[in-house]
């Protein structure tokens, strides 16, 4: 694999994990208002700093759910390395933050896919019906189902963004672990998350908040890492909105920056 191929590859799954940006633990007994956060995604390099992509998180109340949405998409430029159109959606049910629904349909460098996960729960095990759906450059479709399982707390990559968002941070001590289960397309993840502290961050718009500083990583079966640290700043209010994330690409480091909306 030559060099290039190597960091677009990198710089394709950071880009793809800030979109989406996301055992016992504490959770704020609060619920979320509705809200649009809005987000661009940055590419630094030395003195190199381009926009390289924008994202739009949305939740709606409904009743006893949450209907959630994430759309995001590459700039022109970066489309020309490798183009992405997201868009994520999925209910969750507020007793409990329990995800019922995921839906992921991407629009891919030329390919197009789907996924869904529909899921069933029975005490702490939960399994999910996953059916993929994939449409090659030259036309040709293909399709399959699977079963997840795996143990509460589970979420996808839409969900796991709320259960981010819930966590008392306040209460935990500094590199404390938190673990959940993720179901990502066909494969069950965990995702491991860290508090490292509290610290003062600047915004892009050059304003200043408070914000917990985080790391979490998503690994495999086996413990294999499916991503490296990434880290995070989320908001000290009540809110918990995360503020900045930073993952880092053999060449330069991408950064996706809150940059408003309610």
């Amino acid at each position: 694999m030559s060099r290039n191929t190597l960091i677009m590859n990198k710089l394709k799954t950071i880009i793809v994990s800030c979109v989406l940006l996301l055992g016992a633990f504490n959770v704020f007994a609060g619920t979320f208002n509705n809200e649009n956060l809005h987000y661009v995604i940055s590419y630094k390099w030395g003195l190199i700093h381009k926009d390289a992509g924008e994202a739009v998180l949305s939740l709606k109340n409904q009743g006893d759910f949450y209907q959630l949405r994430l759309v995001g998409k590459t700039k022109p430029w970066a489309d020309k390395f490798y183009q992405v159109r997201d868009t994520l959606s999925g209910k969750l049910k507020k007793d409990g933050l329990k995800p019922l629904t995921y839906t992921k349909v991407a629009h891919e460098k030329g390919k197009y896919s789907r996924d869904d996960i529909k899921y069933i729960y029975s005490g702490n095990s939960v399994d999910g019906h996953a059916k993929r759906v994939r449409q090659k450059k030259d036309g040709s479709i293909t399709s399959s189902e699977k079963k997840l399982s795996g143990t509460w707390p589970v979420y996808d990559m839409l969900s796991v963004f709320y259960f981010l968002r819930n966590i008392d941070y306040a209460r935990l001590k500094n590199n404390q672990v938190v673990t959940a289960t993720v179901f990502s397309g066909s494969k069950v993840e965990s995702i491991t998350i860290r508090c490292v502290g509290e610290e003062r961050i600047k915004l892009r718009d050059k304003s200043e908040r408070d914000a917990y500083h985080i790391k979490f990583k998503f690994t495999q079966a086996g413990k294999k890492k499916s991503s490296d640290d990434i880290d995070t700043w989320i908001s000290t209010d009540s809110s918990h909105i995360p503020l900045l994330v930073v993952g880092s690409l053999p060449v330069g480091q991408v950064k996706c920056y809150y940059v408003g909306g309610k």
